[in-house]
């Protein structure tokens, strides 16, 4: 493996995305020995404390298992790494990004859903009350910018009145993977979800009937929009 030098400003960062890199696409293939940190610090040109750091945050990525005294092996990240590799994956090219925005928009579908069902059936009066008044207040007409911080406040507001805590740092994980991938490239692609403040209150409208089942349906329809849209462009490819 040919590791050239790396810049000393942020190396332990600089570092991390190296061997995240080399991991992610397939240039140390699962099963493979990791090089030790000191062949790791002499082919960045960095000290072992930076690689030492670095190889931490791979190994909470879950790309790589760390046996003391022992070698460190390369996982499967298919197998073992979770959401937050979603950009890392695009930004090494492993994965189109398009491909990666169309699954994210395919899972937080699922996600939205199942979070207004649930959220129909769990949300406490306040959380009842707040759903409306976001969905009231979403905006007819105004930059992207505002109806883009308008619709994460009301499915923020869904989610957290889910009580799934596991579909609420999914939907954390969701956004950031929508930020750091897709918001250039996808600009416009949503408009048609994003502008539609009429099936976001009847969404809440549901919710707060306790409609669990015509919450689902509504949180499905709106979601939607988006999932279509990608599935005609990934298949024009």
């Amino acid at each position: 493996m040919d590791l050239a030098p790396i810049s000393r400003t942020a190396v332990s960062d600089t570092a991390y995305a190296r061997i995240l890199e080399e991991i992610l696409t397939g240039r140390l293939p699962a099963g493979d020995t990791l090089p030790s940190e000191r062949e790791l610090a002499l082919a960045f040109q960095v000290n072992r404390h930076a690689v030492r750091e670095a190889l931490k945050r791979v190994q909470q990525a879950g790309l790589i298992r760390i046996s003391h005294g022992g070698k460190t092996r390369v996982l499967d990240w298919r197998e073992n790494a979770g959401l937050e590799t979603l950009t890392a994956l695009a930004a090494a090219g492993v994965v189109p990004p398009l491909e990666i925005i169309r699954d994210v928009a395919q899972m937080r579908r699922s996600v939205g859903a199942d979070a207004a069902r649930l959220c129909a059936a769990n949300a406490s009066d306040e959380q009842l009350e707040l759903i409306s008044a976001t969905a009231r207040a979403y905006p007819e007409e105004c930059t992207g910018e505002q109806i883009a911080e308008a619709d994460l406040a009301f499915w923020n507001a869904v989610v957290d009145g889910s009580g799934n805590l596991a579909y609420r740092l999914a939907l954390n994980s969701l956004v950031t993977a929508f930020d750091n991938i897709g918001v250039p490239l996808i600009q416009g692609w949503n408009a048609d979800e994003l502008s539609d403040r009429d099936s976001r209150v009847a969404l809440a409208e549901s919710i707060a009937a306790r409609d669990g089942k015509g919450a689902y349906r509504r949180a499905e329809e709106l979601l939607s929009y988006f999932v279509d849209k990608l599935a005609s462009l990934t298949a024009e490819e």
